[in-house]
């Protein structure tokens, strides 16, 4: 199997494409665009453009990738290095203004998805998608691969009630897409006003990847999805974010491991939870007993008991059912202990965290009245988005 080309290796590789962006450029990037040599794109962006490569953008966790929680806002600044500006998207603002955009003709995105609902890069993309509508600059997404396959799709779609900016468009929790396709549907289905919209495709990447199968270096998106292995089982434990159980955040395995300071995990595993998951046949994976010190964040200092979600079968395992599972078992087990999240979650402070990183209050229900497994089944009605998401494919 070859390696997969993201679209930054396409532009930087390809002259002649190069000298279609004639005016100035600038570009919206993180700590994981870099392309096959282990060049990050600002360098080959000056070397490509020179000085018409004049300003950066950097999303949620800063262009750096190193601030760590929601609605912990990074700052403008002029690079130290390159002598542009460095707009963050994730600041008073995560829109563009006017004046970030002034002098601009060709806006590149090059970042690393991982195909989560939750995960705000893709809404970064489509409210700079919006902006640009109206005014005369191209944008052109740097198209790079889906972490957990471009086949599987899972979870609810996303209620209209629920929108804020972790959940912005009617999606499943695992979406399926690249943002290359995120954008494409964006324009296609979810906006009237059009943008003048390229997407640069990658080179040998196939829907049924996994991250590995790309023979590509894995960078953090984001602070604390430090392996691959990391987005396969995010759509599972970003869930968590929604109560006062930890999910990792402060140890070394962040969004693989799960517990709270209650939780007993052997006997647990032993007397319950084992015999839950051979139950209701979920695959692909084991919960491996095991406790946790968490420095920061959620039960900082505090040891917790919990488990390592190991993945052992990637194509069997349903992240986003494995997580709603495990939010009803710990819910029950630890009774008065368990506490879903209080607002303010993403600017939002009215709704329940979990309703929002849900999509919906139904699945909060779910769990708190203990029901059927079976039940998910009514909540993940996908045909139509399946439709969708088949006429939007580019791979």
């Amino acid at each position: 199997m070859e390696k997969v080309r993201t679209g930054l290796d396409i532009l930087t590789k390809n002259n002649n494409l190069q000298k279609t962006f004639n005016g100035n450029v600038a570009l919206v990037c993180h700590n994981a665009s870099i392309d096959s040599t282990y060049t990050h794109a600002i360098l080959k962006f000056k070397e490509m453009f020179g000085s018409r490569f004049i300003k950066i953008f950097g999303p949620q966790h800063g262009f750096s990738t190193d601030v760590q929680d929601n609605m912990v806002e990074t700052d403008h600044y002029i690079h130290p290095y390159f002598n542009i500006p460095v707009y963050s998207l994730y600041s008073e603002t995560r829109i563009p203004t006017d004046e970030m955009l002034e002098g601009i003709d060709h806006l590149f995105i090059d970042l690393q998805d991982v195909g989560c609902r939750v995960y705000t890069y893709i809404y970064t993309l489509t409210l700079i998608l919006e902006k640009c509508a109206n005014k005369d600059i191209e944008v052109i997404v740097l198209d790079r691969p889906n972490p957990i396959n471009g086949i599987d799709v899972e979870g609810n779609l996303l209620e209209p009630e629920f929108e804020s900016f972790v959940g912005r468009h009617s999606i499943p929790m695992r979406h399926g897409m690249t943002m290359g396709e995120v954008a494409l549907m964006h324009q296609n289905l979810w906006t009237k006003k059009k943008t003048k919209l390229k997407v640069i495709k990658m080179l040998n990447w196939k829907r049924e990847m996994f991250f590995e199968d790309t023979k590509l270096p894995w960078f953090l998106p984001s602070p604390n999805l430090a392996r691959s292995e990391s987005a396969c089982t995010f759509p599972a434990t970003v869930l968590l974010e929604g109560t006062n159980l930890s999910e990792g955040r402060g140890t070394s395995q962040a969004l693989e491991i799960v517990g709270h300071p209650k939780i007993e995990p052997f006997s647990f595993y032993e007397n319950h939870l084992s015999k839950v998951i051979k139950s209701i046949k979920l695959e692909g994976f084991v919960l491996r007993p095991m406790t946790f010190l968490p420095t920061f964040q959620k039960q900082a200092n505090q040891v917790c008991g919990g488990f390592q979600i190991h993945i052992i079968n990637k194509k069997a395992f349903k992240p986003w059912r494995v997580g709603q599972l495990i939010l009803r078992e710990f819910h029950h087990y630890l009774g008065n202990d368990f506490d879903w999240k209080n607002p303010p979650y993403e600017y939002n402070f009215t709704q329940l965290p979990i309703d929002l990183i849900n999509g919906s209050s139904k699945l909060r229900h779910w769990v708190e009245n203990n029901e059927n497994i079976d039940m998910l089944d009514s909540f993940e009605d996908l045909h139509d988005y399946k439709l969708q998401l088949n006429e939007t494919k580019i791979y």
